[in-house]
């Protein structure tokens, strides 16, 4: 049939064309209820979905808010929260948890794991008295062997059921009317407990410094405290800003195998030799047949150290006998006359960290290393620009800066009674009563709190008699069932009063800058005494210095 024909068909025959229409009509017709009924059926299938994801969201949401109760409350599970643990259970509490951030314990020796990590306190000296090790593999112990003794610990101890790991704590509020602390996590978890200790350390939050283009740079980026061990060195361009007590055990390895290291220095340090060495098979039988020798040995590395006192803290004879001997080690390791005057420090020793090292000279002079001491003055795409002009390339920066030590301000809120926050009252410097208590804050205690910093001897020295404290406080409010444990005002500003005059006559008050201090000069981070005297003052818990609220009573 022809288009013509077939037109003229349609055209002659118009039932057909208007049944067809009609059918159209009905299905047209027919087509909105079925639309209609569908978007019914998928509307309805939405709100149930929504509806059981929702109350899965709920269910869940309740799970995560359930308030999980403990007397005692630990944050972090590093030395001092483990250290915590085992004075508590030692005394009779048993009730208790520690919060932990990471996956695993260690603090800051599981963060530093940079070639040449190792710690600057002989090992026998740098662990706890309560729990000796007499296999120490060296005189300094690196940072894997100190990890393996804190491990060690959560197994000697049976620590591992009261851990809760990936446990971040955001906020901690004290409730009066209850007289219990609450603290919930970034994960959604609340806990609550008669008693709080701080234990998450000084040293646990990495601090980049405050340089212009820190982000602008395109290569590889690290910190001491974040290593990438799958990153190769072989043959690169490195440059390492910083040359504090990390770098000067960083250098030492990267100039073994990067093809060019660059050594960017602020201000030199003291440094004096390390008496390292490895011990042998024999005494570490005879440290753990005779534990009397094991105590000897760790007697007189405590008042070896404590001598160190008299040359770093205050300004003696020691103290230029002390310089005396850093300026000899300087003088037989380096012999380029230049390199030894910029090398050399011009504050007194002490007010800075003092620097343990055998290496860290020689690797300076090495072919492939440059001391840089001109400032920096950003930081590029490319690499480091220098106040010179100059613009150093690199393939990675490795930033030994360090970490935000909180000499002012909380790593998260802490309210206390009314309301008050005790990261506003820090704002201007730290201030705690014997280092563990802070008036208007009851039933809380530090570890490494304001001004329990060392110069000269073991941190673990302070912190042992810092732990023994917090167990006698809260053995006090389980004992005799106090709602409120809260040193009073007027004693706390006494004890800081004091402090801080003494602090006045110390070399780390003598006029340089340092990470003791805040950027006004407030000291709240070191005490200014030996650690004999520290012990001292913390081991007898003046009752008096205290106010106390049973459950039953009223402030």
């Amino acid at each position: 049939m022809s288009n013509e024909n077939q037109q003229n068909q349609d055209t002659i025959a118009p039932a057909p064309a208007a049944k067809k229409k009609k059918v159209a009509t009905r299905k047209t017709a027919a087509r909105p209820a079925a639309k209609k009924a569908a978007v019914k059926r998928k509307t309805t299938a939405r709100k149930k979905a929504t509806a059981a994801k929702s109350s899965r969201r709920s269910t869940a949401q309740n799970k995560r808010n359930v308030v999980k109760e403990a007397s005692v409350v630990i944050v972090g599970a590093g030395f001092a929260g483990l250290g915590m643990a085992i004075r508590l259970r030692q005394a009779g509490v048993d009730d208790f948890v520690l919060l932990e951030r990471a996956d695993k314990v260690g603090g800051t020796w599981r963060d530093n794991t940079y070639p040449g990590a190792a710690c600057d306190i002989p090992s026998h000296l740098y662990s706890y008295s309560f729990a000796p090790n007499p296999h120490w593999s060296r005189h300094f112990s690196g940072s894997d062997e100190i990890l393996g003794y804190i491990e060690h610990l959560v197994k000697q101890y049976g620590l591992r059921d009261k851990i809760h790991f990936q446990q971040d704590v955001t906020d901690a509020r004290f409730d009066e009317t209850k007289g219990q602390w609450r603290v919930d996590t970034r994960q959604g978890d609340v806990w609550q407990g008669r008693a709080v200790v701080m234990a998450q350390g000084p040293l646990s939050n990495a601090s980049f410094p405050d340089i212009e283009g820190l982000s602008d740079f395109k290569g590889k980026r690290l910190h001491s405290a974040r290593w990438d061990h799958d990153y190769d060195f072989s043959g690169k361009r490195v440059a390492v800003i910083g040359t504090g007590a990390s770098a000067v055990q960083i250098v030492p390895e990267l100039a073994k195998t990067a093809g060019i290291l660059k050594v960017f220095q602020r201000t030199p340090a003291w440094v004096i030799p390390r008496p390292d060495y490895a011990t042998p098979d024999w005494n570490k039988a005879l440290f753990e047949k005779l534990p009397l020798t094991r105590k000897a040995m760790r007697q007189a590395l405590y008042w070896t150290h404590e001598t160190m006192a008299l040359a770093v803290i205050w300004n003696s004879p020691l103290t230029r006998l002390a310089e005396r001997l850093s300026l000899m080690h300087l003088r037989s390791q380096v012999k380029d006359d230049w390199m030894r005057r910029q090398l050399t420090p011009d504050f007194r020793i002490g007010c800075k960290r003092v620097l343990l090292s055998n290496d860290y000279y020689p690797a300076l002079q090495q072919d492939n290393v440059d001391l840089i001491t001109w400032p920096i003055a950003r930081i590029a795409e490319n690499g480091v620009r220098t106040c010179d002009g100059i613009e150093h390339q690199f393939d990675c920066i490795v930033f030994a800066t360090g970490f935000d030590v909180p000499k002012s301000g909380t790593p998260f809120p802490i309210r206390g009674l009314n309301g008050r926050e005790l990261g506003e009252e820090w704002s201007g410097g730290a201030r705690a009563y014997k280092s563990v208590s802070v008036a208007g804050y009851p039933n809380l205690f530090f570890t490494f709190g304001p001004n329990s910093g060392p110069g000269h001897n073991s941190a673990l020295v302070y912190m042992e008699a810092q732990l023994d404290y917090a167990v006698a406080g809260i053995r006090r409010i389980l004992d005799h069932d106090l709602k409120i444990l809260d040193v009073r005002e007027s004693v706390q500003q006494r004890h800081n009063r004091h402090l801080q005059k003494r602090l006045a006559r110390t070399n780390w008050n003598s006029g340089c800058k340092s990470w003791y201090l805040t950027e006004d000069g407030y000291n709240a981070t070191m005490y200014p005494g030996f650690a004999s005297q520290y012990r001292r003052q913390m081991a007898r818990f003046v009752d008096q210095h205290y106010r106390r609220v049973p459950q039953t009573g009223n402030a």
